[in-house]
């Protein structure tokens, strides 16, 4: 399970380690990456690359083609991870220890570069993403496919949920609802973007009252407290049915 605090100062991130990916924090090994999906699920579903692992396109609906939306703060997007572009970036938030607390990432650039390589050398499952608002890269996004996260096994999953993880990377962007804005545009981009999925979702720490308020906030209610690996978290659940009254 990746992080998974979006807080409005700081950001959503489990500390259960996920894949070798520290997925967030912790290291219970149970993380997305480390499971196969198996063999007749990626023949029917989806296209490989020229290395026969599935394209991401195939589990998150070409995340990378979606395009900016708008938002009450300005034309935000999500951009899909690139190593040799986005490391430095993504490494220096992971070590502001407002982040690292709940992430546990922080250390020498190889921690945050062994995170990201588990998920873009994964088979789509997880995507990592910049988030740029108007056109400047100011937070770090990981969307997934709940219901084939080891995450699947603490709640009642459903066919094609949807998982973000989110962090805020500068301070200066992070105590003034920001958090709270862009996480209601993303689950409304990925409920627009993906129309077999019903329900978008997120477990911050039940610690982390900044990143469960920004949900709470970006329309999302509360539907449980889960007992995970690594923490005790609140399952936060943004339903197509009810987002135009939430």
């Amino acid at each position: 399970m990746p992080p998974t605090d979006a807080g409005a100062a700081t950001g959503q991130a489990p500390k259960t380690p996920p894949h070798p990916r520290p997925t967030e924090a912790g290291a219970d090994g149970e993380d997305t990456l480390h499971m196969r999906l198996p063999d007749d699920f990626v023949a029917r579903f989806g296209t490989t690359t020229g290395t026969d692992t599935p394209a991401m396109a195939d589990l998150l609906d070409g995340l990378g083609d979606w395009g900016p939306t708008l938002t009450p703060v300005g034309a935000f997007q999500l951009v899909p991870v690139r190593l040799e572009r986005d490391l430095p970036l993504i490494s220096r938030w992971m070590n502001d220890p407002a982040v690292a607390e709940f992430w546990q990432l922080a250390g020498p650039q190889e921690v945050t570069e062994t995170h990201l390589i588990a998920q873009l050398d994964g088979d789509g499952r997880s995507v990592p993403c910049l988030g740029l608002l108007e056109g400047t890269p100011m937070s770090y996004w990981e969307i997934y496919r709940a219901d084939l996260d080891p995450l699947a096994r603490y709640y009642p999953a459903r066919p094609h949920d949807t998982g973000i993880h989110l962090l805020i990377g500068g301070v200066a962007d992070r105590g003034r609802g920001l958090g709270s804005t862009l996480l209601r545009a993303v689950a409304d981009l990925v409920l627009d973007r993906r129309r077999t999925c019903a329900r978008v979702l997120a477990e911050p720490d039940l610690r982390n009252a900044p990143s469960l308020a920004a949900f709470l906030s970006a329309g999302f209610r509360f539907a449980a407290e889960v007992d995970l690996p690594a923490k005790r978290a609140a399952l936060v659940i943004r339903d197509r049915s009810l987002r135009d009254l939430l």
